[in-house]
C-alpha cells in the first residue's frame, strides 16, 4: 500500500506531477480513435473518448474509451479548463457509452477531475441535467462499465463517469463528495483548514475499500505513478484484463441488477 501521507498524496494534484490519460492511453491500448462532440453544442476536450483495443494481448478486446483528461503542462491545461468537464463532455461521454452498448463493447472510464466546470455558461447549458442523465443512464447501461481514478476524483464531476460495475482507484489516488478545501469552506467557514478536512474526509485508495466504495487498489510504481509510467500503465492494463473477464458472456439483465446491488450497500447506516 501507499506510504504517501493524504496530504502529501494531496499536494500531487497542485502540481504537474500525475501522468494523466495522453499517458496512459498509448501505453495500455492499440488502434485508439478519438470522437469528438455531443451533437447538440460542440466539442469538450476536458472529456477525451474513442475506440480503442485492450492490448497487446492475444484476444485484442475493442472497448470504448471515456476520460476526463488532466492536462501536463500549461498549454493542456487551458485546453482542458483544468480537467473541469462542461456539459456537452458529458453528453459526449453519454453518446459514446450508448454507442458501446449498441456494440456489444465495454466501456472503460478514466477518472481525473476536482469537479465540474461551475462557470455561468456550463450552468446555463444544463451542467446538473447533464451529470444527472449520466447517472441515470450508466445505471442501466447493458454492456459492462469498469472505472478508474488515476488521480483526483471529485465530486458529481467525477461520480458522472463512476457508475460502474467495478470502481478502482490507482494507490494515491483520492476520490470524494467534494474538494477538501470545499468542505472546509463549507464546514468551518476557513479553506485554509484544507488539510484537516482531508484527513476527517476518508477519501484514499485503503479508505474506500474498507468502505465498500471502491473494489479494487492498483499498485502504482514505486514511488508514486510518475517516477515509472510505464510499469504503473502495465499495472492499469493487467487489473483491465481482469475485470473484463469478469464480467464478459454475462446478460445485460445481470449486469444491471449486480449494478443497482452494488450502489446499494455502499455506506454506513445508523438507525
Amino acid at each position: 500500500m501507499s506510504k504517501l501521507t493524504i496530504i502529501q498524496k494531496l499536494e500531487q494534484f497542485k502540481k504537474i506531477l500525475r501522468p494523466s490519460v495522453y499517458d496512459y492511453i498509448p501505453l495500455i491500448f492499440t488502434d485508439f480513435t478519438e470522437f469528438h462532440g455531443d451533437r447538440r453544442f460542440g466539442d469538450d476536450p476536458a472529456i477525451v473518448g474513442g475506440i480503442a483495443r485492450l492490448g497487446p494481448s492475444a484476444d485484442q478486446r475493442p472497448v470504448t474509451i471515456i476520460a476526463q483528461a488532466r492536462g501536463r503542462n500549461i498549454e493542456e491545461f487551458q485546453k482542458t479548463n483544468n480537467a473541469q468537464p462542461q456539459p456537452e463532455g458529458y453528453r459526449k461521454a453519454l453518446r459514446l457509452a450508448k454507442q458501446a452498448e449498441k456494440f456489444h463493447r465495454p466501456v472503460i472510464c478514466f477518472i481525473d477531475t476536482p469537479g465540474a466546470y461551475p462557470g455561468t455558461g456550463a450552468e446555463e447549458r444544463g451542467q446538473g441535467e447533464a451529470i444527472a442523465r449520466n447517472l441515470l443512464e450508466f445505471m442501466t447501461l447493458r454492456t459492462p462499465v469498469i472505472s478508474v481514478v488515476l488521480g483526483e476524483g471529485g465530486s458529481g464531476g467525477a461520480l458522472a463517469l463512476g457508475v460502474c460495475d467495478e470502481l478502482a482507484l490507482l494507490e494515491n489516488a483520492l476520490y470524494s463528495v467534494i474538494s477538501p478545501r470545499g468542505c472546509a469552506s463549507i464546514l468551518w467557514k476557513d479553506a485554509g483548514r484544507e488539510k484537516e478536512a482531508a484527513e476527517q474526509l476518508k477519501i484514499t485508495a485503503e479508505d474506500l475499500l474498507a468502505f465498500g466504495v471502491c473494489e479494487h487498489i492498483i499498485p502504482e510504481s514505486e514511488g508514486g505513478a510518475q517516477t515509472n509510467v510505464k510499469e504503473t500503465a502495465a499495472n492499469i492494463a493487467a487489473y483491465l484484463h481482469d475485470a473484463l473477464g469478469r464480467f464478459a458472456g454475462r446478460d445485460p439483465a445481470s449486469l444491471q441488477e449486480t449494478r443497482y446491488a452494488k450502489f446499494r450497500k455502499i455506506g454506513v447506516f445508523l438507525e
